[in-house]
């Protein structure tokens, strides 16, 4: 199971293997994922085949990153703020849902190569 799904099961609850499959039938129905741009495009300018890329993410094995982290907030309402460990700055970054509104924020953290949920940042 991937570190992201199970650090989004710590805030969300749901069961990180639900967690996936939410966000994978997410991307599946070809959703916006960030305003005015739909799974299918997000996933062309990487290359990647929308199709392939969906079957890949719904293995336990595979890692989520920035475009499942952005469906779980338009899912959820949720604002995710993600502090990167390995920049100096200790940089924030923040992924708020499409319509702009959340009912709960919650934190992670990365490390480059892994996910784990705080409290507080």
């Amino acid at each position: 199971m991937s570190c992201l799904f199970n650090s989004l099961n710590h805030f969300i609850g749901e069961g990180s293997y639900e967690i996936r499959q939410k966000i994978c039938n997410y991307l599946q129905e070809n959703k916006q994922i960030i305003d005015g741009l739909s799974t299918n495009y997000i996933l062309e300018l990487d290359n990647c085949s929308s199709e392939q890329y969906i079957s890949n993410m719904r293995l336990m094995s595979s890692w989520g990153g920035a475009i499942e982290i952005q469906c779980a907030c338009n899912i959820w309402g949720l604002q995710i703020n993600v502090k990167n460990y390995r920049d100096n700055n200790n940089r924030i970054i923040e992924f708020i849902p499409l319509n702009k509104s959340h009912n709960k924020i919650i934190n992670i953290y990365w490390n480059c190569g892994h996910y784990e949920p705080i409290d507080n940042l």
